[in-house]
């Protein structure tokens, strides 16, 4: 949960980092759960962290939100030390757990007043900001309803508006539209997206690539407690893979012509070029632009005719089994990792 003042005034650079990490570890009995892990979250954006279940994801996040302690190495968010000024730093963020955490026995409208209250919040501007939120979340219609009633989106809209209540700076959002259907989905993706444009910072933890390329701006892989990759969506992209030209000939019986010239001209790139029949298309990975045009020139000095091209970055799913080699992260024999951050 947040407590941030309602009055502070939302954050608007992006020109330095709201968190820092620099070689965080965790231990659970054998298995480290981080073991060195390093990233920045720059102000007013949204950082996905991805990985397999049991890299260390969920452990991150309650490091950074002061609900665990790490063995070792540093990290501030919103200029604060997580194990120096664990108080201080309460009162800039906001978090958003796997499981709703919402007192089912209270009304909708209840729980996000007693949490206002909770973060100091006058019983005014907690009304009014409960007010605001049950809207912003279309819950306004339960909001008389305890919560024990609500469906399984409408109690995650209504934990997310909680962990929204104090304004947070910085927002830790750890796998939260897990079991949603896409509609909830979308308006959960539209409430992150309208909290960034009014500055906020979001570190979001998920297993939907498509999540994570909606909504962020930057990519950061763990995989066994480690970070194995990083960066903006489209370089990591092009780290897997880089871009595949696809290429459908006026003529589909000049296919395996167009690819044996292909070859011949050493540009069927590291991957080798495929000829497609089922679908009638020519794929070559390419590695740069000037191959591409290579590859156009050469089918153009040979006369065949193109009826489209185009080209094709891997997918995130793609470059998330990639990097990973499609495992999860198991631990040793004989170690137990509480549940609630094996994630």
């Amino acid at each position: 949960m947040s407590a941030r003042s309602d009055t502070v005034v939302p954050m608007t650079r992006i020109d330095k980092n709201a968190v820092e990490v620099r070689g965080l570890v965790k231990h659970y009995g054998e298995t480290k759960a981080l073991d060195g892990v390093d990233l920045d979250v720059r102000e007013g954006t949204v950082l996905g962290v991805l990985g397999p279940n049991g890299a260390g994801k969920t452990t991150l996040v309650r490091c950074l939100s002061t609900l665990i302690v790490p063995d070792a190495g540093h990290a501030t968010v919103a200029g604060c030390d997580v194990v120096r000024q664990p108080r201080q730093l309460r009162r800039s963020i906001g978090l958003t757990g796997q499981y709703a955490s919402v007192d089912e026995k209270l009304s909708g409208r209840e729980n996000l007043y007693m949490i206002g209250r909770l973060l100091d919040l006058s019983r005014k501007d907690a009304r009014r900001r409960a007010e605001e939120l049950l809207e912003r979340f279309s819950l306004t219609e339960a909001a008389r309803r305890p919560a024990g009633q609500y469906s399984g989106g409408m109690r995650r809209r209504l934990d997310l508006a909680a962990s929204m209540i104090g304004r947070p700076a910085v927002l830790y959002l750890d796998e939260p539209t897990t079991g949603l259907d896409p509609r909830t989905r979308n308006e959960v993706w539209e409430e992150v997206r309208r909290m960034v444009a009014e500055g906020a910072t979001v570190l979001l933890t998920t297993q939907y690539m498509e999540e994570a390329e909606q909504l962020a701006s930057e990519v950061t892989v763990i995989d066994r407690g480690r970070v194995i990759a990083g960066g903006a969506v489209d370089e990591l992209k092009a780290k897997v893979g880089g871009r595949t030209l696809q290429i459908r000939p006026s003529d589909p019986a000049q296919l395996a012509a167009m690819a044996r010239a292909v070859a011949e001209a050493g540009l069927d790139g590291v991957g080798g070029v495929s000829a497609v029949p089922d679908e009638g298309q020519l794929y070559v990975p390419i590695l740069s632009d000037e191959q591409l045009t290579a590859v156009v020139g050469v089918l153009s000095t040979h006369g065949f005719r193109i009826a489209h091209i185009g080209t094709h970055l891997p997918s995130l799913d793609e470059v998330f089994l990639a990097i990973t080699g499609g495992k999860t992260s198991p631990a040793p024999v004989g170690t137990t990792i509480p549940e609630e951050v094996a994630a």
